[in-house]
């Protein structure tokens, strides 16, 4: 059985998130505020964090990049905050989704069982087809989800290494941002084009020697994108 921590502050959401959750066969686990949240979600081993931004002691942003400084697992940020640049700094922060509230629990259901089903797939068949990729001193192990430059290891998240791994799987064909949108966070890219362009710039700081000139991704403007061989 999947576990999944919410941390949410507001009891009445957090209870409501839950209820939703288990009856679709999810073991889900709250924490009220962002200490223990982040003490949890760090300690113990969930499947999928549901953080809201603004928390007690320790908010979203930081229970997020702490998080990925160890660990893939899959994170939505929900909050009631509808500025982008929340959102691009979730994203950038390694963050898989961001929901804006209000939202219906059932949508909240169904994008956390995309991005488990989506998360499964990536590190099941669909990585073991395809043991390691290496081009022009990129080396990435799909099996065990890591990426060498040059002989260096680079840390990613789980989307920037789907993503990256996607990419360098299909060179030479271009892609739009509602394609990689759609095959990698599988689900409609209304509103969220800036998740792929978070995501791109995120992959080219660690990859590439000039992110003005890349030598792996290609920006093909008015297009998309497009990893060179």
């Amino acid at each position: 059985m999947n576990k999944i921590l919410i941390v949410e502050d507001e009891e009445a959401i957090a209870d409501l998130e839950k209820d939703y959750l288990e009856l679709s066969g999810f073991e889900v686990e709250v924490a009220n505020d962002g200490e223990t949240g982040l003490e949890k979600a760090l300690n113990e081993d969930f499947n999928l964090l549901i953080l809201d931004l603004m928390l007690p002691g320790v908010d979203g942003f930081e229970i997020c990049r702490q998080v990925r400084d160890s660990k893939n697992t899959p994170i939505i940020m929900v909050s009631a905050k509808k500025d982008d640049i929340d959102k691009i700094r979730g994203l950038g922060l390694g963050a898989d989704d961001y929901m804006t509230k209000p939202f219906s629990p059932s949508e909240l259901v169904a994008r956390v069982k995309a991005h488990l089903a989506r998360y499964e797939r990536l590190v099941g068949s669909a990585a073991e087809a395809n043991k390691v990729i290496e081009i022009r001193g990129l080396k990435i192990d799909t099996t065990a989800r890591r990426v060498w430059v040059n002989g260096e290891e680079k840390n990613f998240t789980t989307k920037e290494f789907d993503l990256l791994t996607f990419l360098a799987s299909h060179p030479n064909h271009v892609y739009t941002k509602d394609e990689l949108f759609s095959e990698i966070w599988d689900m409609e890219s209304i509103g969220d084009i800036a998740t792929v362009t978070v995501h791109i710039k995120k992959i080219r700081e660690k990859i590439e020697m000039d992110t003005a000139n890349p030598q792996y991704i290609e920006t093909i403007w008015g297009v998309g994108y497009r990893f060179k061989m």
